[in-house]
């Protein structure tokens, strides 16, 4: 017992190398962080790079091709199809992401309240968002089509129209089916960000300015909207990047189609590289949104630091 007491003690006193390295601030930081970045690296910055080489390059499947500089990027700057995916992608996002930021705003107030049934309505709000995006779309594209299409029967039924409507088969439809349909599925996630937000403000605040006679709206834009305006930009910052490089809704709606009319960064890079084989280009393609989400990364990240330091 005695010398087991002594091999103890002269444990304490004396550490392995190991537990020494691990005692130390620096080097256990060191050690919680590197799983993080060896993920990192391989699914992020290796892809990156390879894109960037990739599209410097004049290779396609199976052929490796030579060192071509900056040609790709002049090659689909020139073609008519990317510019109409680059107006399409700005358009889509744009008009999306306001119509989820209005209808999330709309739904959040309405479940702030208090009424009846309410943990069931915020769980069944959640559903188009938990939802897996390729199975909801394949429900939408169903519903869009000119011979089964439910909405078509419910308008005829209605006396709105007299004949099929070619939903995805008409270029301006089509635009006006995706982003319908990418609505639908990011509400959700706008409504609960923003709930989430809106419990975090005192009720303390909203009845100080009722007895002060201010009436609902003003109470809203000068009480609730400047208090929950990071979280709002926060949320749009990320519908924003997942948005402008949104794949699966309209690839499994139109893939592009009709005539080129829906395609979107995304989309356009995935038919050209993986379709025709041209992978310089198509990661040429998928690079060229990088400076234009960029910017607009930076614009909001700036702007979500001068509303926190009001």
């Amino acid at each position: 017992m005695a010398i087991a007491s002594v091999a103890a003690a002269d444990r304490q006193r004396h550490p392995r190398p190991r537990a020494r390295l691990l005692e130390d601030e620096r080097w256990l930081a060191f050690a919680l962080l590197m799983p993080t970045a060896v993920l990192l690296g391989l699914f992020i910055a290796y892809p990156f790079v390879k894109g960037v080489l990739l599209s410097l390059s004049a290779d396609r499947v199976g052929v490796s091709g030579g060192f071509v500089g900056l040609a790709n990027f002049d090659k689909i700057w020139n073609d008519s199809i990317f510019r109409t995916a680059v107006w399409n992608t700005f358009w889509y996002t744009g008009v999306t992401t306001v119509f989820k930021l209005f209808l999330g705003l709309w739904l959040a107030l309405l479940l702030n309240r208090h009424f009846k049934g309410k943990a069931y309505i915020r769980a069944a709000i959640l559903l188009p968002f938990i939802i897996p995006t390729v199975l909801s779309t394949f429900a939408w594209k169903w519903m869009f089509d000119p011979t089964f299409s439910v909405i078509n029967w419910a308008l005829f039924k209605l006396g709105l129209i007299t004949g099929r409507i070619n939903w995805l088969g008409d270029p301006d439809l089509a635009m006006t089916s995706i982003i319908i349909v990418n609505i639908w599925r990011g509400v959700p996630f706008f409504a609960i960000s923003l709930l989430a937000g809106l419990q975090t403000i005192s009720p303390e605040l909203q009845e100080a300015a009722a007895i002060d006679g201010a009436k609902p709206w003003k109470r809203f834009w000068y009480v609730t909207w400047p208090l929950l305006l990071p979280v709002t930009m926060v949320v749009v910052l990320f519908s924003v990047i997942q948005t402008f490089a949104d794949f699966q809704l309209v690839y499994v709606m139109t893939g592009g189609g009709p005539a080129n009319a829906t395609h979107l960064f995304a989309t356009y890079a995935y038919q050209i590289g993986i379709g025709t084989g041209l992978l310089s280009e198509g990661a040429a393609i998928s690079l060229a949104m990088f400076p234009f989400l960029l910017l607009i990364v930076i614009v909001q990240l700036l702007y979500i630091r001068r509303v926190e330091t009001r």
